[in-house]
């Protein structure tokens, strides 16, 4: 079987590493991926596996008839079994030439969980819900990566006898329990190995809320004796309006900024509790990484969380952090208890390895794309 993934882009992103992931573990498929854009992060590791990529060049944002007939011309050529396309975007496009190449089998993937003004961008909203209106017509099946990104789209029009949901899969070889890479990554970050480190894996970004994290942490501050790794883009010194908000909480010597990082199992080892403090997620992977690690979490109750969590953790509301502040010293307390913390640190491994493997994910999408 020969599958075509079109993707909007192949930047550093939740969509892009399951496409990455997907395509690199799954030998009984050829796979070809068409980026929108430029190769990205995930384009060099994708060609490095032996992944043929194919680039549109099309500017973020903007359609361009050079892109469209390349892709037209792409496909006409390779003559796939099925299109696998990634995120809006790529929904829209690469669903209609597909269908105009002569592509049957068009299947779309839908990676948000919300599309309201205010948290999405106006430009994203439009073209879901012109997708909403060809979903009847384009695609054979919709694969959510969230049961609430599935009822979010269904309810804003999308075909819902077409939906169904596959949740992300992990590589659980990669991310495993490793208490040497644990030890390794506290002493390059100059960490004691006893030190109570906190850590939450996200860009810098709205939706992300961490003035909602740091508020939660301020309430601990004179509780516990702990360090907070941040990680992700724009979570460094030259973010004046994230040191501005870390310095009102009075947090400056409790958080570590880290920027963007290649070895995120090596982080999620090092940590002894990940937190997520989104207002909105489709399926957080940096939760299931986590838990994959060992790592218990305690997470908003945003997208697919709860559903990951389950009873390996704690899941508060959203944009409240005084009970975000509860579930955390509710974890700090129980870590006390050696013998019960490492119950729970094998109760969440155990948790992915059950219901989230890459296995798992690879064999329902071949299901989809057979059927």
């Amino acid at each position: 079987m020969k599958i075509a993934h079109i993707i909007t882009g192949l930047n550093n992103g939740g969509a892009e590493a399951v496409l990455y992931r997907l395509c690199t573990n799954d030998i009984s498929v050829t796979h070809t991926v068409i980026s929108l854009m430029g190769m990205g992060k995930y384009g060099p590791l994708l060609q490095e596996t032996g992944v043929e990529v194919h680039c549109l060049n099309m500017p973020a944002g903007r359609i361009t008839f050079s892109g469209l007939y390349s892709l037209y011309k792409l496909l006409k050529k390779s003559k796939p079994n099925a299109v696998q396309t990634w995120m809006y975007h790529a929904d829209l496009i690469g669903g209609v030439i597909a269908r105009l190449a002569g592509v049957k089998n068009i299947f779309w993937n839908i990676r948000h969980s919300v599309l309201e003004k205010g948290k999405s961008k106006r430009n994203t909203i439009l073209i879901a819900k012109f997708c909403s209106w060809i979903s009847p017509f384009i695609p054979k099946q919709i694969i959510c990566c969230a049961n609430k990104a599935l009822a979010v789209h269904a309810k804003n029009g999308y075909q819902r006898n077409k939906m169904v949901v596959i949740a992300n899969g992990y590589e659980l070889d990669k991310f495993t329990p490793n208490s040497q890479l644990a030890l390794d990554t506290r002493n390059e970050l100059l960490l004691n190995e006893n030190v109570v480190l906190l850590g939450m894996v996200g860009r810098y970004d709205p939706l992300k809320d961490h003035t909602n994290l740091l508020a939660a942490l301020s309430q601990l501050k004179h509780q516990f004796d702990f360090k907070c790794l941040l990680v992700g883009k724009d979570l460094s010194t030259t973010n004046n309006e994230l040191i501005s908000e870390i310095e009102k909480q009075g947090l400056q010597s409790h958080i570590v900024l880290l920027e963007q990082r290649n070895d995120i199992p090596a982080i999620m080892n090092a940590l002894d509790l990940h937190i997520l403090s989104s207002s909105s997620e489709a399926f957080p992977n940096v939760i299931a990484e986590a838990m994959a690690c060992g790592t218990p979490c305690v997470s908003t109750d945003v997208g697919d969380a709860a559903l990951i969590v389950g009873e390996a953790g704690w899941v508060v509301p959203a944009q409240d952090s005084r009970q975000l502040a509860s579930a955390i010293t509710q974890a700090l307390t129980l870590k006390q208890d050696s013998l019960k913390w490492l119950e729970l640190q094998n109760q969440a491994r155990n948790r992915i390895l059950e219901h989230f493997s890459i296995e798992t994910m690879i064999n329902k999408y071949h299901d989809v794309w057979n059927s």
